[in-house]
């Protein structure tokens, strides 16, 4: 549930879904539901047989932020996006993958030496990157901690998408940094909120990246 609130109706319980939460329960016997204004959240079907060692007699629930959580919904994510140009072979490893995934968020712990599970973790990692930025502790160690993976493993993940895990933060930075130039923050301002050592790093970074300089840059971009 990213925003506001489920409630489930079954014959006999009412199990409210709120922002933030995660949670895993059979299907059947659901009378109906309410929902409060702008809510927004996502459902996955999956045979429950297929989880293991999970019956639906009780709800399952852990916070979004979970590891096993976040893998399984960056999975998710990645299988919407891409299922229509999967083939047999690729639909199979998503739906066994997702499965796996759904099987960790049940024994709060997922198999990180899988390999069907490097595009979730990947996915996973960016998305939690994206959000810590400007945190000065950012590194690809906090990250694998973040997913409970060894750094080796998150590294793995990233080399399956041509990237590392530092590179990737690094070019975030650098792209958010772009446009916070065309917005008319200064050179010093950027530097310390993406985290670059000081404004000579961020110059050097800026122009290994883009071939020209912060100042270059705002200049040519005015004349567009």
């Amino acid at each position: 549930m990213r925003r506001g609130t489920w409630t489930l109706r079954y014959d006999s319980a009412v199990l409210p879904v709120r922002g933030g939460e995660f949670m895993i329960h059979r299907a059947g016997g659901l009378a109906g539901f309410d929902a409060e204004p702008r809510t927004v959240g996502r459902t996955i079907g999956i045979p429950i047989a297929e989880i293991g060692g999970y019956h639906g007699d009780a709800p399952v629930a852990r916070p979004a932020t979970a590891p096993e959580v976040r893998l399984l919904l960056a999975h998710a994510s990645l299988l919407h996006d891409t299922v229509e140009d999967l083939e047999a072979a690729g639909l199979l490893a998503a739906r066994n993958a997702l499965i796996e995934l759904a099987r960790g968020v049940v024994r709060q712990y997922v198999d990180d030496t899988e390999p069907t599970l490097s595009s979730a973790l990947a996915r996973a990692a960016r998305e939690l990157a994206d959000h810590r930025l400007t945190d000065h502790e950012l590194t690809p160690r906090l990250l694998a901690r973040e997913l409970h993976v060894s750094v080796r493993t998150l590294s793995r993940a990233f080399a399956a998408t041509g990237e590392t895990t530092a590179g990737y933060i690094r070019r975030r930075r650098l792209e958010e940094a772009r446009r916070a130039l065309t917005a008319g923050y200064t050179v010093s301002e950027i530097a310390a909120r993406w985290q670059f050592a000081d404004s000579s790093h961020f110059i050097r970074a800026f122009r290994k990246r883009y071939d020209q300089t912060p100042t270059q840059y705002v200049s040519t971009s005015g004349d567009v």
